[in-house]
């Protein structure tokens, strides 16, 4: 998931076209970095909790799974050079020559991330030929509890599909549609999230930041690999949502280490293309175009069409060419757009999303996600939901310019911040005396540097415009020509519209005969598709797909 500041609110969500800002040093320059990233200064740490071993077993399509699962953690260093004198056990090599601080002073020790992972190695399975596969949520600042606790691990809390249920007891179940049938899985949590902690001289600008995150979980799955002798396994990378951005920066970081293959779940690789802020990148228009297709789901789920379609699917197919066509052409003449035209333009937005034709209008044809999802179903005194336009709540203020949270956050994140705390203990027997902290943006001042040097770009500081890792995932993607890409979304996902994720992939620059490697899997759900069971059920079956139909390849 990813943070964003909705109206007056900050709603877990996230971060998008209002962040600008380009570029990560080089690795010749990253010691000469100049970005400033602010946090909270915490107290020194404990030395790190003893990893966690349990065995369980998992019942997946009428077949039960043995495995044995680790919760524990790896320390990496904030440089390559730092990371390359520690050992498996995060101390400094006996025979380094190198003098580190006094003990008593952590905090002027170099920095360090200590991250915490649970991997699940299903028993009997020959490690090397068994596939892994490393899953992350996003934020940025975000621990990866959703996932672990709603997609592919061995245990799934459940939550009613679009309704907040009442309070604890939660229930904590068998997860029928865990990859383990396919994959090992390792669940990671970002530096400074869940129980990974930042340690050492200027931890927050070493590791909160877009390429500093991405070379931490790097160096983390180089340690992971060697440490569980995985190095000849077929290797997956899963994000979701800025995981997804993380997922193509670490793809080009993991030098000489091939991908089989990479799953982008609620994709944004251009942050020009968020539609959380776009009227403070006034001339940047597109987002409003890629949006349509999803304010165009939302109205038909909603019923707040004048004239509905029969169904969804050829629907969207015909707002997607009105979009990238008339509409975007539209957008582009600016103040020259004929007010005739502007009112053609009005009257067929209407019948795609429902809004009113004098408030399309007075938006000049631009329509933030804040404002949809505040205008949408206004009239019944509704907000509407952001991570997911199927769920709604009532409003906060009726008087607002955009909604002030999201009723699919404030719906579901209760169970699951319940069942992550509650599994830990009980079951993985890790963490009885740490907290287990959802994100880092809980932490007064957080900051996140979103800036991103492309590969064989102009560093940081010297970049323009908005982050964009398409050119990290198009560098993979040639290097690695046999590496298979996945973009799974969810219809109704106003965080990431799938609209957006497409186009990115259909602009990535790498060879036509290339595009034959990315595949698109869309359903009837949210930013976090598998809350819907049934979608999860054919999640599952996608990706696992997708797993063998990598291996298989040659």
């Amino acid at each position: 998931m990813l943070k964003v500041r909705v109206g007056g609110l900050v709603a877990v969500g996230l971060v998008l076209g209002c962040w600008v800002g380009a570029g990560a040093q080089g690795k010749a320059e990253k010691k000469d970095e100049k970005v400033v990233v602010t946090g909270t200064a915490v107290a020194p740490v404990a030395a790190a909790a003893v990893d966690s071993t349990t065995e369980g077993s998992v019942t997946v399509g009428g077949q039960a799974i043995a495995y044995k699962a680790v919760a524990g953690t790896i320390t990496v260093g904030a440089t390559d050079a730092q990371d390359a004198l520690l050992g498996l056990d995060g101390k400094m090599l006996a025979d380094t020559g190198v003098n580190v601080p006094d003990a008593a002073k952590p905090e002027d020790a170099p920095a360090t991330a200590r991250m915490f992972y649970t991997a699940y190695f299903k028993k009997g399975a020959a490690s090397e030929s068994r596939p892994v596969m490393f899953l992350y949520n996003g934020g940025p600042g975000s621990a990866t509890m959703w996932l672990h606790m709603g997609s592919f691990g061995p245990r799934r809390v459940l939550t009613t599909d679009t309704q907040h249920d009442a309070a604890a007891p939660y229930k904590i179940v068998n997860n029928d549609f865990s990859l383990l049938d396919t994959t090992d899985l390792v669940f990671i949590d970002a530096p400074g999230t869940g129980f990974s902690r930042i340690l050492g001289k200027d931890k927050e600008k070493a590791f909160w930041g877009t390429d500093q995150d991405a070379h931490a979980f790097e160096r983390f799955i180089r340690r992971f690999l060697t440490k569980y002798e995985r190095w000849n396994s077929p290797k997956y990378l899963f994000g979701e949502s800025y995981g997804t951005p993380r997922s193509a920066v670490l793809s080009a970081a993991l030098q000489n280490v091939d991908l089989n293959g990479i799953v982008l779940l609620s994709a944004i690789l251009s942050f020009d293309n968020s539609v959380d802020g776009p009227k403070w990148n006034p001339g940047v228009d597109q987002a409003y175009a890629l949006a349509l297709p999803t304010y165009a789901a939302s109205a038909y789920y909603h019923k707040k069409l004048a004239n509905p379609p029969a169904a969804l699917e050829p629907f969207l197919k015909e707002v997607e060419q009105y979009a990238l066509g008339e509409y975007m052409s539209a957008l582009l003449q600016g103040s020259e757009l004929p007010e005739a035209q502007k009112e053609a333009v009005a009257e067929k937005l209407h019948g795609y999303t429902g809004l009113p034709v004098a408030y399309l209008m007075k938006s000049n044809l631009r329509v933030s996600g804040g404002a949809f999802s505040k205008n949408l179903q206004d009239a019944d005194g509704l907000t509407t939901g952001r991570l997911d336009t199927r769920y709604k709540g009532p409003d906060f203020d009726p008087l607002s310019e955009e909604a002030e949270y999201d009723p699919q956050s404030q719906a579901i994140s209760s169970a699951y911040t319940t069942a992550i705390n509650q599994y830990m203990r009980t079951e993985l027997k890790y963490g009885a005396d740490q907290t287990y902290k959802p994100g880092a943006y809980m932490d007064a001042n957080f900051s996140w540097a979103l800036r991103h040097q492309a590969p064989g770009g102009p560093p940081a500081t010297q970049s323009e415009g908005g982050v964009n890792v398409m050119p990290d995932l198009a560098l993979t993607m040639k290097e690695n020509p046999k590496m298979k890409v996945m973009l799974a979304g969810g219809y109704y996902d106003l965080a990431t519209p799938y609209f957006e994720g497409k186009f990115e992939m259909h602009h990535l620059p790498i060879p036509q005969k290339l595009q034959s490697n990315i595949s698109y899997h869309y359903y009837p759900a949210g930013h976090m598709v598998y809350v819907n069971e049934n979608v999860l059920k054919q999640f599952h079956d996608d990706v696992a797909s997708f797993i063998k139909g990598t291996e298989a390849a040659k």
